[in-house]
């Protein structure tokens, strides 16, 4: 008996089932370039960013930056 593609032959392929070492090492080795090169591009970004730069404020505190900004101004906020 013959068993036809697709169709179980009960026996186990170790080829389909499992991927052998070279295979899976090549695996690792590309999933760790990609990392180290993800890595390297956020730094590079985060070294670029000037350190002058303010950071953003956090919601909620619009209120305060517009207090802020009106008493710089001289000016005495409206209620």
């Amino acid at each position: 008996m013959v068993a036809r593609r697709g169709e179980p032959t009960g026996r186990r392929s170790v080829e389909t089932t499992e991927p052998n070492e070279e295979t899976i090492m090549i695996r690792l080795l590309l999933t760790g370039l990609f990392a180290y090169t993800a890595y390297r591009v956020a730094v590079r970004i985060i070294d670029e960013v000037p350190g002058d730069v303010a950071p953003l404020d956090m919601p909620g505190d619009e209120r305060r930056a517009l207090r802020r900004q009106s008493a710089a101004m001289g000016v005495e906020p409206r209620r």
